[in-house]
């Protein structure tokens, strides 16, 4: 969407709030939001894999105007600038008092030979603000950008899109930045934009979630991370109820794109001693096997989590959530098994 003349990535709509004058950003429309179990209404509201992305007229300023509603144990937030694909030095601290940034071209992004920046998918122009996504913290609130500027246009962005739904894995609960989750790192290999709807401790397969995936025409593949967080909440049974009408209602209404289903990755459920004795970790894998061999959609395929996970490698200490490490060890085995589905569209 568009605000201000600057595009707001990941964002479906702004919210306003009772006091001041800022809008809360949030990921889906209110109208999908509120049909979301509890604890996901609250997570959408979270800028996980969200941008305010502009290009600076000429070498003049932008300032944006910021804040972190208090929630959660963390109240402030990092925002991080990046020009198209390259890393700023820029990094900002927000709380919960409107904090104004300023942001300005690097003289040297102004000099690029045209060979360095052809084959790129975003061009170094643009300017990305990427909002805090901190698993912890609040709500970020927009209030406003003054300075001359313009939105990018279709050329200066990547030409596909890559669509994440999952939970705290894939909406980015332990690394050390944004741009270091496996699907942002995924996209960047697949020199696509990303779409993170990742829901931390709530992605329960919810039917208005799974009909908002199937509305939306923006995205060229989909991952669809099927769902730790189920486990020991639902029976199998119900899981493999909601994840098949899930996987076929995103399936069923965009027949040539490809969905990509990920059981569970390699946890403590599988590597410590009486985690589960049960083995329900593993069934819930074989639920989502079964419903992807049984979908009649050609477009829905299966990627086994413990695959794209191998070992423990760079997962943090609690066993389940990937650290810096494990997230990039992710993202090269999911490259790899999406590239040839969306080149082959």
């Amino acid at each position: 969407m568009h605000v201000d003349g600057m595009q707001f990535h990941n964002v479906s709509e702004l919210r306003r709030v009772e006091e001041g004058d800022g809008r809360l950003i949030q990921r889906v429309p209110e109208a999908i939001r509120a049909d979301l179990n509890e604890g996901a209404q609250s997570r959408m509201r979270h800028p996980a894999g969200v941008e305010l992305r502009f290009v600076p007229d000429g070498s003049g300023t932008v300032e944006l105007t910021l804040s972190v509603q208090p929630g959660g144990s963390a109240e402030t937030g990092t925002v991080r600038v990046f020009w198209g694909p390259i890393q700023g030095y820029d990094e900002f601290e927000i709380g919960p008092e409107p904090t104004t940034v300023e942001v300005s071209m690097p003289e040297k992004l102004t000099r690029l030979k045209d060979a360095a920046v052809e084959d790129l998918a975003f061009d170094p122009q643009v300017c990305r603000v990427c909002l805090p996504g901190e698993h912890r913290g609040g709500y970020t609130l927009y209030h406003g950008a003054a300075g001359e500027y313009r939105p990018p246009e279709d050329d200066e962005l990547p030409d596909r899109r890559y669509l994440a739904y999952g939970t705290s894995i894939t909406e980015g609960e332990a690394p050390l930045g944004e741009h270091l989750t496996y699907v942002s790192q995924t996209a960047r290999r697949l020199d696509a934009d990303l779409v993170n709807l990742g829901s931390c401790g709530t992605a329960y397969c919810d039917e208005a979630m799974a009909e908002h995936i199937a509305e939306r025409d923006d995205w060229d593949v989909a991952s669809l991370s099927l769902s730790i967080n189920m486990v020991g909440t639902f029976s199998a049974e119900t899981f493999r109820e909601r994840a098949e009408n899930f996987v076929d209602t995103a399936a069923s209404a965009n027949p040539d794109k490809p969905v990509a289903c990920i059981t569970i990755f390699r946890s403590s459920y599988d590597v410590v001693e009486g985690a589960d004795e049960d083995g329900e970790c593993e069934r819930f894998r074989e639920e989502l096997r079964e419903v992807v061999a049984e979908s009649p959609h050609d477009n829905v395929h299966l990627l086994e989590g413990p695959e794209l996970l191998p070992t423990i490698d760079g997962l943090t200490t609690d066993l389940v959530h990937p650290g810096d490490g494990a997230m990039t060890t992710m993202a090269e085995n999911l490259a790899t098994e999406l590239r040839p589905l969306l080149d082959g569209r």
